[in-house]
């Protein structure tokens, strides 16, 4: 049994977090996310990923808390770099990700979704952070994303009091940008990342980065990045194929170069 499942559907990648019963984190399935996306960073013929869970229940629980029984702190070290260097791998990600979550999200399951770029959930997930209740932390980049899309209250709420969100509350303050009904999170989810196959890959990866840098660079330094990276599409093939499928009202084959 693979902890995560990988199907490939024309230029979209599903991502499947199958770790029964709660779909948790370990450090087998977090170094197979790590290099499952790096591939498909490497496979140029990708263009979006949408991440769920196995089943109805869970999205993903978080980390499985018998890593940490322990209290070894040699074990703590190595679970943090893997959680980092997972979840850093999957923010980013050159194309569009998407997260369909199917049911509960908490602690680490919560912070896997925050790094895709788009978080679609189902009306009857709950989604926290309570690793303060057991003694730890998000080491997930959960501190850093969760204040970056919420702002500081809202982190502060979640994290300090390990007070849980409902679907409803979540989009209301940024957690998520679409409630769907039960059932309907993954269907939903593609739709999304085939409007993603619309668009130029390689045009999506940059403004993926521009936006993104946006959270550590003075905006100053940003209008001129951004100057720079419209100038530097102009050396891509994808570049002359949209703007000439346009003028030839004709839908555009993008290369991804």
């Amino acid at each position: 049994m693979r902890k995560i499942e990988v199907t490939i559907d024309s230029h979209q990648a599903l991502l499947t977090i199958n770790n029964p019963p709660a779909n948790t984190w370990d450090g087998a399935s977090l170094t197979l996310l790590r290099d499952t996306v790096a591939e498909l960073n490497d496979n140029r013929e990708i263009y979006a990923l949408v991440l769920t869970g196995q089943g109805d229940k869970f999205f993903s629980a978080g980390a499985d808390l018998n890593m940490f029984a322990d209290g070894d702190m040699a074990n703590a070290r190595r679970m943090a770099v893997e959680f980092s260097s997972a979840f850093e791998t999957l923010s980013q990600f050159r194309g569009v990700s998407i997260a369909a979550i199917n049911g509960f999200a908490m602690g680490g399951g919560l912070e896997a979704a925050m790094c895709c770029d788009i978080r679609i959930v189902e009306s009857q997930a709950q989604m926290g952070l309570p690793e303060a209740t057991v003694g730890l932390l998000p080491g997930g980049l959960g501190t850093q994303h969760l204040s970056w899309l919420v702002g500081e209250g809202w982190a502060k709420r979640m994290i300090l009091l390990g007070e849980h969100v409902d679907a409803e509350t979540a989009k209301a303050i940024g957690l998520v940008e679409e409630v769907v009904p039960t059932g309907e999170s993954l269907s939903r989810a593609r739709e999304m990342a085939t409007m993603a196959e619309n668009q130029s890959p390689t045009s999506i990866a940059a403004c993926k980065h521009l936006i993104q840098s946006a959270r550590h660079r003075a905006m100053s330094e940003g209008y001129i990045l951004e100057r720079d990276a419209f100038v530097d599409l102009f050396s891509t093939e994808d570049q002359k194929e949209g703007v000439n499928a346009f003028l030839e009202k004709r839908k555009p084959a993008w290369k991804n170069s």
